[in-house]
């Protein structure tokens, strides 16, 4: 069985990730997508259509490739209309957009997968194997990158004014959930804007606490990632990107059509986005760090 997929975007992740992967794969049928630039858009995809509402009426599904406050609100006018979601992350602006798009795909019945690309690498699922055997009583995070200030991200409104927290802090509180447990609270977190720098003390259920630092605009190349989690058993490193997007991508794809096929939920579906929202929430609202 084919699944027709339309794309929403054609900006660069949707030019380097989404539609080479789309077009790719033998499951999939990439019938086109909208855009709010039309060059892009007839540049980009098979067909382009005048409207998101006309796009939604000839595909079974629809990926996003677009800022989170757009995608939150046309997301939910797929989901209604009756459309499985690849959504990118995060998946709102805020947790009212979250909670509401959530709400639309549970009431639609429809099955949705979150874009967190690096889970689906297979150096960040030994990682994630690896650490499991630890029982972690405390890990680390931090990706530093200067995406803000020079590059192809570096034109994305969105991201320069949602900073690190917004754009990379979900794969990061994600890993950190997946290694260390749920997150229970923020103890404390600090933001410097000028470079903006998140950092953060993380708890968990089970007792195990977690540390982080993000940034946009550190001037580093390559970009420096690093997950670590340690207990009395040992510890387990992640700092390898090997593989590339579009893999990651196809992975993606793959398990997306496996749960469009069973009707079961997968475990990095949209209440996953949900939960990642409220962690950037909390993270937010903590108090400052002593």
């Amino acid at each position: 069985m084919t699944v027709r997929i339309g794309l929403v975007g054609a900006g660069p992740w949707a030019r380097e990730t989404h539609a080479p992967a789309l077009t790719a794969h033998p499951g999939v049928d990439f019938v086109g997508g909208w855009a709010r630039d039309p060059a892009a858009a007839a540049e980009l995809f098979p067909r382009s259509f005048d409207s998101p509402a006309e796009l939604f009426d000839a595909v079974d599904a629809v990926a996003f490739a677009v800022p989170p406050n757009v995608q939150a609100e046309l997301a939910v006018e797929a989901a209604r209309a009756g459309k499985h979601l690849v959504l990118d992350k995060p998946i709102a602006l805020d947790v009212d957009g979250a909670v509401a798009l959530t709400e639309a795909v549970e009431a639609a019945g429809v099955r949705s997968i979150v874009a967190f690309t690096r889970r689906f690498a297979p150096e960040t699922r030994e990682f994630l194997a690896r650490a499991a055997e630890l029982g972690p009583v405390a890990a680390e995070a931090q990706w530093l990158s200067g995406a803000a200030l020079a590059g192809k991200f570096a034109a994305s409104a969105w991201r320069q004014e949602q900073g690190a927290l917004f754009d990379v802090g979900p794969h990061v509180l994600d890993l950190l959930d997946a290694v260390a447990g749920p997150l229970s609270g923020v103890d404390a977190a600090r933001y410097d804007a000028a470079s903006d720098t998140w950092t953060a003390q993380l708890a968990h259920d089970g007792g195990a606490t977690s540390t982080l630092s993000l940034s946009l605009r550190t001037p580093v190349l390559p970009t420096v990632m690093r997950v670590s989690a340690h207990s009395a058993q040992g510890m387990a490193v992640l700092e390898r990107r090997e593989t590339p997007s579009t893999e990651c991508f196809r992975v993606l794809l793959d398990e997306f059509l496996a749960v469009i096929a069973t009707g079961a939920d997968h475990p990095l579906d949209v209440r996953r986005g949900l939960d990642l929202q409220r962690a950037i929430a909390q993270v937010q609202a903590a108090p400052s760090a002593p």
